[in-house]
């Protein structure tokens, strides 16, 4: 027989004396499932210490984890698009932008800024997934143009951390453009022997992976990013076969010669600092 037997059922705390756990003090790994304190997942430069799944992060935290302290200073951080083309979908596309600035706290989907890593000073530019699905627009690739033309004049290495779904289709031919554009700027960056390197994130997809994103000296990834120009369920109704395990995944690119290497977050600040050393 057990030595405790409840007396009484249920739960008979009062209402005002039960207390909520506060939100934001544990993260639920969306891959193994597995919950960690919110701090150590922030320690653990937002990995899983369980499975090493890499948190999807924006520009926020990128320059938080690269920039040393956390300092750095913006490149042209008031450009937003405007709406050459009179685009309207299920709303107008000023309306759209207006509410994802309000959203996001963005004004596109890019940041750019300079400053310090690891003491070398360099130039990075991040792209935001929560501003229109990290969309390339005129904006972003006039950012990106501005921020390579800092880079040749200050003679500063130029770090593109890439996360989109592609075009944006608002703009239609406009932002196919930004292809060209950021293409030619890179051309230029190599003549003036500056290096460029090109971290694709999940996902990386469309005509940013057919452009800047795969154009870089050295073409590094995270562990498990989605890399391709067109997603999986299109190029499989496309071609009527199943694709390969992994199809698309970072490990499958790096197997098949389109990547450098994979590079674990944690090591990412040291590992790129590691590979300047070795080419300047």
């Amino acid at each position: 027989m057990s030595w405790f037997v409840r007396k009484e059922k249920g739960i008979n705390t009062p209402t005002e004396m039960k207390r909520e756990v506060p939100d934001g003090l544990w993260y639920k790994c969306p891959e193994c499932k597995k919950v960690t304190p919110a701090r150590e997942h922030k320690l653990n430069a937002y990995t899983c210490p369980y499975c090493n799944y890499h948190d999807k992060i924006g520009s926020e935290i990128y320059f938080e984890i690269l920039f040393d302290e956390g300092e750095f200073k913006e490149l042209n951080p008031d450009m937003r698009s405007a709406d050459p083309l009179g685009f309207v979908d299920t709303k107008a596309y000023p309306d759209r932008i207006n509410a994802t600035i309000q959203k996001t706290g963005l004004k596109d989907a890019v940041r750019t800024a300079t400053g310090k890593v690891n003491g070398r000073e360099m130039v990075i530019a991040c792209m935001d997934f929560g501003f229109i699905g990290g969309s390339m627009g005129s904006v972003v690739g006039e950012k990106i143009a501005r921020a390579i033309d800092h880079s040749i004049k200050k003679k500063l290495p130029f770090l593109m951390i890439s996360r989109s779904g592609g075009a944006r289709m608002m703009e239609a031919g406009l932002s196919l453009m930004q292809m060209a554009k950021t293409s030619a700027k890179l051309a230029l960056l190599s003549e003036a022997g500056v290096p460029y390197i090109s971290l694709l994130t999940d996902p990386t997809t469309g005509g940013v992976t057919a452009s800047y994103a795969m154009l870089g000296d050295f073409n590094i990834s995270e562990p498990g990013a989605l890399i391709g120009f067109a997603g999986p369920r299109v190029i499989r109704e496309t071609i009527g076969k199943d694709l390969p395990k992994g199809f698309q995944k970072a490990e499958f690119v790096l197997e098949h010669g389109f990547l450098d290497f994979i590079v674990d977050r944690k090591e990412l600040k040291s590992k790129i600092t590691s590979l300047l050393d070795m080419i300047q």
